[in-house]
């Protein structure tokens, strides 16, 4: 289970610089990297164990792609912290927690009450995925 707690990082330097996916393996010395679309996630795998960030850039909100990448991460044992950059709107927060997402820094602030009302919204979930929730169809048959 990944522990999500969403932290705003619009204010804050990113620290070492994010490389590509492309580049990442070429670079010894590399700790942070960033997935674009059209990146596969799963050339990180055999880095995992020295990745301390994975900046996942949505460069427009009806890019999904960055989802599926922070999906393959999490499920392959990731437990570093995963941003998302670029245009992350209030709607999507909670999509993004459930898929391991734990940090953002979005193009265009977002309201801090308006961020945890977005993420407390739902109690109950319908799908498992990797933020830990049971979905409510376990929950009601005991498998949970």
């Amino acid at each position: 289970m990944v522990e999500t707690q969403f932290r705003f990082r619009a204010d804050e330097p990113a620290g070492d610089p994010a490389v590509t996916v492309d580049s990442f393996g070429e670079q010894s010395n590399a700790s942070a990297v960033r997935i674009e679309p059209g990146d596969d996630a799963r050339e990180l795998l055999p880095f995992l164990d020295r990745l301390r960030l994975v900046e996942v850039n949505f460069p427009v909100f009806g890019d999904g792609r960055g989802y599926s990448a922070a999906r393959t991460l999490r499920e392959a044992g990731y437990t570093g912290e995963l941003r998302a950059v670029g245009d992350v709107l209030v709607d999507q927060l909670a999509y993004m927690r459930r898929c391991g997402f734990d940090s953002f820094a979005p193009e265009h602030p977002l309201n801090a009450a308006d961020a945890e009302a977005a993420l407390a919204r739902y109690a109950e979930v319908y799908t498992p995925t990797v933020d830990g929730r049971a979905p409510i169809w376990a929950k009601r048959h005991g498998a949970a």
